[in-house]
């Protein structure tokens, strides 16, 4: 058996206790929320009868001596759970964002390497079936090597509270997971990015709503990004759209259920290369997908065989980092070289 402290007892703590509830072998047996009440809350819905409540993770942690803690806290208070949680031996799976600086991230990563604990961040989009099969398709060189990727994020969310008071609210909110997606389908390696944001008149956000970037992914493949969240109309995917240009075809996906690929054939017809539409695999049966059951499931096999989970910090520090250079190229006006030595 798995023990779990829980902190952060807000609505995203859902996703994770209903996923806990599908998991064998992995019990919470803490929680820790700033408002005891919410805490508590949280117990009756789950069910948690025997959990101790806390505001103190430390107190919490010093009480239960788990092996894991679970942190959906706000980015801001993430380097603080971090630190608590390794001083306390325990392995660490985190919401996204990672961290809510480079800085902070960096620190974290450090951590976790020095108490030699496994820590992971939930970047659940990529167990999303569509992007494993994208990844295992171009990987096969069915089309090729991908040369151009292209994103397009078009939601108009009336969230209300903090969101619509923060800056740079899409990058950091949302479009990490549309990066790492990115990242992962074509095992890119962020180089460098340009970004612009801007706030459209009709926005109800204050600032960062808006943006597009273009990011060097290393191995002349370049990823562009347009998004919004102020954009009412014709609503894309969650998930975003999306054009893969490769070698000997492409691929176009519309972030639900409809996914398909064309190869390049021999000759033209007229100015055109002629084309044939090709199959893109099912799953493939080790394929891991399930979003935070999926991520949960495979930290916990982590901890028991000693591996290292796709999703750790060491490697989603260069998603983070993509957001954090492209908030950088957006607030300078210039191109911004991203490092993925130090995930800045």
């Amino acid at each position: 058996m798995i023990n779990a402290v829980l902190v952060g007892c807000g609505a995203m703590s859902k996703h994770w206790l209903d996923a806990v509830r599908q998991i064998d072998g992995l019990a919470i047996v803490g929680l820790v929320d700033l408002d005891a009440d919410r805490a508590r809350a949280r117990a009756r819905e789950y069910d948690l009868t025997d959990v101790v409540i806390g505001t103190s993770l430390d107190a919490v942690l010093d009480q239960t001596r788990p092996d894991v803690v679970f942190d959906v806290v706000v980015p801001a208070a993430r380097r603080e759970v971090a630190l608590s949680a390794f001083a306390h031996h325990c392995h660490l799976l985190t919401e996204k964002p990672l961290a809510d600086s480079p800085e902070n991230a960096r620190a974290i990563v450090e951590a976790a390497r020095r108490a030699g604990r496994i820590h992971a961040v939930v970047q659940n989009r990529r167990y999303v079936a569509n992007v494993r099969r994208i990844r295992r398709f171009l990987s096969s060189g069915a089309i090729g090597a991908a040369t151009s990727i292209h994103a397009d994020f078009f939601v108009a969310p009336h969230f209300g509270g903090f969101r619509e008071e923060m800056a740079h609210v899409l990058l950091l909110d949302m479009a990490i997971h549309t990066f790492d997606a990115a990242r992962y389908m074509v095992n890119g390696e962020p180089a460098g990015v340009y970004c612009q944001e801007w706030e459209p008149a009709s926005s109800w956000y204050r600032q960062g709503s808006s943006a597009s970037a273009v990011f060097d992914l290393g191995g002349g493949k370049v990823f562009t990004y347009a998004g919004s969240w102020c954009a009412a109309g014709f609503r894309t995917s969650w998930e975003s759209t999306w054009r893969i240009v490769a070698e000997r075809g492409s691929l176009v996906w519309d972030g639900n259920d409809e996914l398909k690929a064309e190869v390049v054939l021999p000759g033209r017809e007229g100015l055109f290369d002629r084309t044939e539409p090709i199959a893109v695999p099912p799953l493939d049966p080790v394929d891991r997908v399930g979003g935070h059951l999926g991520i949960i499931q495979d930290f916990m096999r982590a901890i028991e065989t000693g591996t290292e989970p796709e999703t750790c910090g060491a490697d989603n520090i260069k998603s983070l980092a993509m957001v954090f250079g492209a908030i950088e190229s957006a607030e300078t006006g210039r191109r911004v070289v991203i490092s993925t030595q130090d995930g800045q």
